[in-house]
């Protein structure tokens, strides 16, 4: 199985702790927070990773050069900033499989099973599938509102305060051919979370949320970083 990982990001936020290095080569006990990702879904049966990158993206690649215990790893380098989305779109064209493949934030991890998050999407015959966690108190994260058979109606930016709602994991299944209308829109800059996405429900694209109750860590932010190393350390064999 393929995964592509959004790694082309300028980690601004995160400059105050790790200022020399691209936020996926992040140290979390002495090891850049790149290889828990590679270990945790190589685990699963992911053998193939391209890489979205920019920033610094020589540091990385000299880092896992084109393979990692086993693993194939590509690179799609962008030339000036492309956004989530853009970076997804230049990544897209490596791809070899027809068969779903994962997007993965360089920055955030989540603990999905792969099997199960695989079985929904089939079952529901999704185009992509959605990694959703529930919060409470939510004041930081977009919230994810599903419809009764567990389809994404809405992807808003609204932060719910009051109640338990489902926000955005970072790890998304898709099907290949759901990119070919965007082929010409290769090096142009643009959000996966904020543009592709709600164009696809617009479209009405069969988007599932599946939800996990694994760990979740985002480190983009200072205070989260910080958490990371508690997190990892008691996952799941990486």
């Amino acid at each position: 199985m393929e995964a592509i990982i959004l790694a082309g990001g300028l980690g601004t936020r995160l400059r105050s702790i790790v200022s020399e290095l691209p936020k996926p080569l992040a140290p979390i006990k002495n090891k850049p927070f790149l290889t828990y990702l590679f270990d945790f879904w190589i685990a699963q049966g992911v053998n193939r990773f391209v890489l979205s990158v920019g920033y610094k993206y020589e540091t990385i690649q000299n880092k896992f050069g084109t393979r990692y215990k086993g693993a194939e790893v590509d690179y799609a380098v962008e030339t000036k900033p492309l956004g989530t989305g853009g970076g997804l779109i230049l990544s897209w064209e490596k791809l070899l499989s027809p068969e779903p493949f994962l997007i993965l934030n360089g920055d955030t991890f989540f603990n999905v099973n792969l099997t199960d998050i695989l079985s929904q999407h089939s079952n529901c015959k999704a185009d992509m599938t959605l990694s959703l966690f529930e919060v409470s108190n939510n004041k930081r994260y977009g919230t994810v509102v599903l419809d009764k058979n567990g389809f994404v109606r809405s992807l808003g930016k609204e932060h719910k305060t009051t109640g338990n709602n489902f926000a955005n994991g970072g790890v998304y299944l898709m099907e290949p051919s759901l990119l070919k209308e965007y082929r010409n829109h290769r090096y142009k800059k643009c959000s996966l979370e904020d543009e592709l996405l709600p164009n696809l429900l617009r479209q009405k694209r069969r988007v599932s949320g599946f939800i996990s109750e694994g760990d979740f860590i985002d480190i983009g932010l200072p205070e989260d970083y910080r958490k990371a190393e508690k997190i990892l350390s008691k996952n799941y064999g990486i």
